[in-house]
């Protein structure tokens, strides 16, 4: 691995976070895969050797848990999903060199091989933990069986991450009030033996990996709370039968307790943790791609094993373990580190989270089946935002990008050079490049080389935009129509201009627009495909002769939007009227209500605590958490700082100014590295904000 700006000596592999093989793609999912796609082919525009791979995570309890419900085996369930993952990506330009799942034989061999390696190392040890149990089934209860309350503040929880509140990944053990979600039962703690992966011991190591890592911020910052403190063990196994079984070791001393002691005792009842295989099929896709084109084509050992750019893109959920867990395993095992960790924000719908138990979400195959080009949302999830920034996605606002940035820039002055071009001088003019085009045109070839060496994909496509926007203020300002009779050779100077814009276009933005960009390369009569040629033929001169142009794009039109939002409405509503009738069905109204607690607290008791009417003066998200939200609020006496988890449940822009009610007295604490002085109330799951029917002013105290 190198830092010198690409492209490097090195060959690189992209890789995206594998989707779990149980459930349907919609555009939230496709931001990652598009994105992993945009910097692959970007990297191959500036001549960087360059493999794109993923797979389908096949292993996990989501997979063995909507396996159970269906009635089929979990490999038949995620089998399905696989294939029609395999299906989906190319059907939006997303052409990945190699993709694969985790249950196949070279992901397998590659995990034992790994996790073999890690205990003959001495990094991995046998400890007695506490287990969830469900004890009327008699069944141990892996992570994602089982949920209750994150320990560490107070959110509900899932078995191995705090998914709705701190976003902490939770060991086996740690998740308070523990339940099965299965059937119901409370469930209880047993000991049990597991095997441990020594990441304590990696600290150092981890400290200077932080630190070397390029990539968006939020990847760097995140896991610094882990590495630079108290940095705990990892247990890398799980009581279930669906996954890579713990493999036999190789090491002569055996298996190792917790004080280095040998243990006999196999590991045949137990499957490594998803996140020790999943993130190996990285490794495994490659040697796929390898195995198929030869080393002389791509050799997946020099860029794992030697020299080699590593780079993951992913979602920012997964961040702890792609940049605490994985360089871990790498570093012990002998493969590289990640040169870069590049982690997105979220796709929301129209200002709320994508819901697929509501239907509130745009399906990839909905997308599809409308007619739209998978250019025109691949350019939408690429450049809206900055990539570790949430993204709305609103059928209003994708017509306000199309539209505008697409129709009216790119689409506009491509369709009008080539045209005039074609039907006054039967394509290229013959004459020279002006100086004043070509130093915009390498100003926005730079522009792009430095997008893809920061890992800003939103630059990169705007280096493209940002020239047809110059291109049409060019032809406008020159008027090479009215120069055809007086001043030919101008006309012919202009138009010449055009074309090479209009080429340029084609190039730079190849790697978001792929389909189009590939059009309106043919347009111009060249030969092969746009992707064949490097980021230097945005100035090669285009081909003499080229017939008549059809437009790139097509607008879209209000009537149709309004379609498309009713459309999206009515699905809402029809899954929430199914949801709440099979609710009806199943339970009586009142146990969803939870159960007033039989036990009472005195009077000064309630009195000890200090309850405030507060007024909201500003919302902003904190980076790195999915829901939590940093509030600054007027108590009257005072301005505090107050965390919240209700990113995704309220319209941050419309809080302030709400008056809300508060427990003043709380102790202070600590969540995602943000001082919270104080708790906001709220009813629900909705997080329903309590307020005040009249007018009390902020400090009121509430009695």
């Amino acid at each position: 691995m190198s830092h010198d700006d690409y492209p490097t000596d090195d060959p690189a592999v992209v890789t995206c976070g594998l989707p779990y093989a149980n459930g349907d793609l919609h555009i939230g999912h496709l931001r990652t895969y598009v994105s992993g796609d945009v910097t692959s082919r970007a990297l191959r525009k500036l001549g960087q050797e360059t493999a794109f791979v993923s797979g389908s995570d096949m292993h996990g309890t989501p997979v063995a848990v909507n396996a159970e419900e269906e009635g089929v085996t979990p490999r038949e369930f995620a089998l399905r999903h696989h294939e029609k993952y395999e299906e989906t990506f190319p059907k939006f330009n997303v052409e990945f060199d190699n993709y694969g799942h985790t249950d196949d034989e070279t992901n397998t061999e590659l995990t034992r091989d790994i996790v073999r390696t890690l205990d003959e190392e001495g990094y991995v040890y046998e400890k007695e933990i506490k287990v969830a149990w469900d004890p009327i089934e008699d069944e141990p209860l892996p992570d994602r069986y089982v949920e209750g309350t994150c320990p560490y503040c107070g959110a509900k929880a899932r078995g191995d991450e705090c998914d709705e509140g701190c976003g902490r990944h939770l060991e086996p053990g740690e998740i308070e009030d523990p339940h099965s979600i299965r059937t119901g039962n409370p469930a209880e703690y047993r000991d049990r033996e597991h095997r441990f992966f020594r990441v304590s011991e990696l600290q150092e190591y981890l400290q200077g990996f932080i630190d070397r890592l390029e990539g968006t911020s939020n990847a760097r910052n995140q896991p610094r709370e882990w590495i630079e403190g108290e940095l705990q063990d990892w247990c890398i196994t799980r009581d279930m039968d669906w996954g890579i079984d713990y493999p036999d070791s190789d090491a002569s001393e055996g298996h190792r307790d917790g004080d280095g002691e040998a243990v006999d005792e196999d590991a045949d009842d137990l499957v490594l943790y998803v996140w020790v295989d999943a993130p190996i099929e990285y490794i495994a896709s490659t040697k796929q791609y390898t195995e198929r084109v030869g080393p002389g084509e791509y050799d997946w050992e020099q860029v794992w094993r030697e020299e080699g750019e590593i780079i993951h893109i992913i979602g920012r959920d997964i961040i702890q373990h792609h940049t605490v867990f994985w360089p871990a395993m790498l570093h012990v095992a002998g493969y590289n580190e990640p040169r870069a960790v590049v982690a997105s924000g979220f796709v929301n719908l129209n200002g709320k989270g994508f819901s697929t138990s509501r239907n509130r979400a745009v399906w990839a195959d909905d997308y599809l089946a409308e007619g739209f080009h998978p250019d025109l949302v691949r350019y939408y999830l690429t450049t809206t935002g900055g990539f570790q920034q949430d993204v709305d996605f609103s059928w209003d606002r994708f017509q306000e990008r199309v539209n505008g940035e697409l129709v009216g820039a790119v689409g506009n002055f491509a369709y009008r050079s080539l045209l005039f071009a074609a039907r006054n001088f039967d394509g290229t003019p013959d004459a020279g490049v002006s100086d004043e085009v070509r130093e915009r045109i390498e100003e926005a070839v730079d522009e792009f080389r430095a997008a893809v060496n920061d890992y800003s994909l939103k630059r990169l496509g705007e280096a493209a935009t940002a020239l047809a926007a110059f291109g049409n203020e060019y032809i406008q300002r020159n008027e090479p129509w009215k120069l055809t009779d007086d001043d030919p050779e101008r006309a012919a100077q202009v138009i010449r201009d055009c074309v090479q814009i209009a080429k340029a276009l084609a190039v730079l933005l190849a790697p978001v627009l792929p389909g189009k960009a590939d059009e309106l390369w043919s347009q111009l009569g060249e030969d092969g495909s746009v992707h064949d040629v490097a980021v230097e033929a945005a100035l090669e001169a285009p081909p003499a002769d080229f017939g008549e142009p059809s437009e790139l794009f097509e607008k879209i039109e209000d009537e149709r939007v309004e379609e498309l939002n009713e459309n999206l409405q009515e699905r809402i509503e029809a899954a929430t009227a199914d949801e709440e009738k099979a609710d009806d069905e199943d339970e009586d109204m009142s146990e969803d209500i939870e159960p007033i607690d039989d036990e009472r607290i005195g009077f000064e008791e309630f009195q000890d605590l200090d309850l405030r009417v507060a007024r909201i003066e500003d919302a902003e998200p904190i980076e790195g958490a999915d829901d939590l939200v940093k509030l600054t609020v007027d108590v009257g006496v005072e301005q505090r700082q107050i965390v919240a988890g209700i990113k995704q449940l309220h319209d941050l822009d419309d809080l302030p100014g709400t008056k809300i009610v508060v427990v003043a007295n709380l102790e202070k604490a600590e969540l995602f590295g943000t001082e919270s002085n104080g708790m906001l109330l709220a009813a629900g799951e909705q997080a329903d904000l309590l307020t005040t029917y009249g007018d009390a002013e902020p400090g009121t105290k509430i009695k």
